[in-house]
């Protein structure tokens, strides 16, 4: 369940700050009237992130053998692979999205497209509705899938809950501290998906596992101990994994590590620049 409230409170709150954003320009702006735009965009763009959702898990359910345990590996990589680059997107992009968003409003208020406003909500709102249904699909394979979906809705709910908050009332949120926060959580659980992945494609035969296990604690921790499925689920433990499942999720640390250390480096020249 945490996994799923996790990516649902990340991802909705994005979408939340945009269409919140949004609303708070047109409000300004003394554009209210277009109000019914964006909404109808949000509208769209959630509907087709439950079509997608619902196709995923229909997908899944349908196959059997080693072309499920195929998909599941597949899935779980490119879960994480989404996932990484979004968190080094956001790293690289963050500062700058506000800033892009007002501007990108106020040129489609000013130039009365309507259609203008409602692809930027739709747009935005969808992707992170895809991303979304991505993550808790691929993190449904690791625990239970109604789990993940309580949590998840849970996560979005809270999301919108605290979106309204930021825009409606006093309350302040140091959004640059949440998402630097539920970033390091989501390395670890896109860690974890790595790991899942390669398991699944070394039953599969897709991926040799070389040694399997290289050591097995269950008798210690067992991965069926409630524990066990808490460290599974948000760290991808596992207690006796194979070389390549393990070579694999040490490397993704390293491989993140070097991607936020280049977007950081290039964040420090921009600044020097400018001033």
């Amino acid at each position: 369940m945490i996994p799923g409230f996790l990516i649902g409170l990340r991802e909705g709150l994005e979408a939340a700050l945009v269409v919140g954003l949004t609303l708070g320009v047109l409000s300004k702006m003394g554009r209210q009237g277009y109000r019914t735009a964006v909404w109808a965009g949000v509208t769209l763009a959630i509907i087709l992130s439950f079509v997608i959702a619902g196709l995923l898990q229909f997908f899944g359910a349908s196959l059997e053998g080693t072309i499920e345990e195929v998909f599941e590996g597949v899935m779980m990589l490119v879960a994480a692979g989404v996932l990484s680059w979004m968190i080094i997107w956001m790293h690289r992009q963050g500062p700058l999205m506000q800033q892009g968003m007002e501007s990108d409003v106020r040129q489609a208020v000013l130039q009365g497209q309507r259609w203008g406003l409602f692809g930027i909500a739709f747009f935005a709102v969808l992707r992170e509705g895809v991303e979304t249904a991505l993550f808790l699909t691929a993190a449904a394979l690791t625990v239970s899938a109604s789990e993940t979906l309580i949590g998840g809705v849970a996560g979005v709910i809270t999301a919108a809950l605290l979106g309204w908050l930021i825009f409606a009332t006093t309350v302040r949120l140091n959004i640059r501290r949440f998402f630097q926060v539920t970033g390091v959580l989501l390395i670890l659980l896109a860690a974890g998906l790595v790991a899942h992945g390669v398991h699944e494609l070394n039953e599969a035969g897709w991926v040799p596992a070389i040694i399997d296990p290289i050591w097995d604690i269950n008798h210690i921790l067992s991965e069926e101990s409630l524990f066990g499925q808490l460290l599974k689920a948000l760290f991808g433990y596992n207690g006796n994994p194979s070389l390549t499942e393990f070579l694999a999720y040490i490397g993704y640390y390293i491989l993140i590590f070097i991607g936020l250390r280049k977007v950081l480096s290039m964040r420090s020249v921009r600044v020097q620049e400018t001033e």
